[in-house]
């Protein structure tokens, strides 16, 4: 089994490393590059079949603006299956659950998640994400090198939101291979087809050492209405109530901890 994981992870390190030089950003609002994704035509793709849940890199053009996007299409459910955490129940790997990150990312003010819209490819619905500008490495290369962030202090506290992320999601597949930084140094998180389970408690409490006040305070107002206004299309009840009875362990712990676990990192533009 861990093999297998570490097949995975190269497998995922050499498609990202074959496209790291990624086009630069064109000034556009969210809501644009959403239409982008949307509307544009897939003129060019690469990298199919990668062993990475199927990822394929399209580049889009709509006559004018011409950027890249990572295009999955996987919607699998098995009653049980064999990862290298042990047996899960109910597995399931969706493109949906992508854009139900995103759009959790955009509820939370984090702004850690690129654009994710849903969208037709080959006949199947999918999941179109845009692709990281000005790409500098994935953190499978940075450990690789040994390459230490200019900045560690602001890494730290952008890690650290990535851990609550993760928890709050309950992502069965982080690993660094699918986290990416820029040129920047900021963190961008990637593939999230193995999320949103229904289960209750947190997969690894012990990783939750600090927490950004902005991101706290967002939590604390998630409600159920909210989450099944934005994320329903793409989640059930069960994994909406998921979010909200990990959202509420999450809180009690930093709350405490206390507020020496707290910070402020000033939020990212969209």
């Amino acid at each position: 089994m861990e093999s297998r994981r570490i097949t995975r992870l190269a497998a995922l390190s050499v498609f990202c490393s074959i496209w790291l030089a990624a086009q630069p950003s064109p000034q556009l609002s969210r809501v644009e590059k959403e239409q982008f994704l949307k509307q544009a035509k897939v003129v060019k793709t690469s990298g199919a079949k990668m062993g990475i849940t199927g990822t394929t890199r399209a580049t889009l053009s709509d006559g004018q603006l011409q950027h890249d996007a990572s295009i999955q299409t996987i919607d699998e459910y098995k009653s049980s299956f064999q990862t290298v955490m042990g047996t899960e129940l109910n597995f399931k790997d969706s493109f949906k659950f992508n854009v139900a990150a995103y759009k959790l990312d955009r509820l939370l003010g984090m702004n850690m998640i690129r654009v994710v819209v849903e969208r037709s490819y080959q006949g199947k619905r999918g999941s179109y994400c845009w692709w990281v500008d000005d790409v500098l490495m994935v953190e499978l290369e940075r450990l690789k090198k040994k390459v230490k962030p200019p900045d560690l202090n602001t890494w730290n506290k952008q890690v650290n939101i990535m851990r609550v992320f993760d928890e709050l999601i309950y992502n069965t597949d982080r690993n660094i291979g699918n986290l990416v930084i820029d040129k920047q140094w900021r963190i961008w998180l990637i593939d999230h087809s193995r999320a949103f389970r229904i289960m209750t408690d947190l997969r690894e409490p012990k990783g939750l050492s600090m927490c950004d006040r902005g991101l706290l305070a967002k939590l604390k107002d998630l409600t159920e209405a909210d989450l099944s206004k934005e994320l329903g299309a793409y989640l059930n009840k069960m994994e909406i109530r998921g979010i909200l009875a990990r959202r509420d362990k999450i809180v009690q712990l930093f709350e405490k901890k206390g507020p020496s676990a707290l910070y402020d990192l000033p939020p990212r533009p969209e």
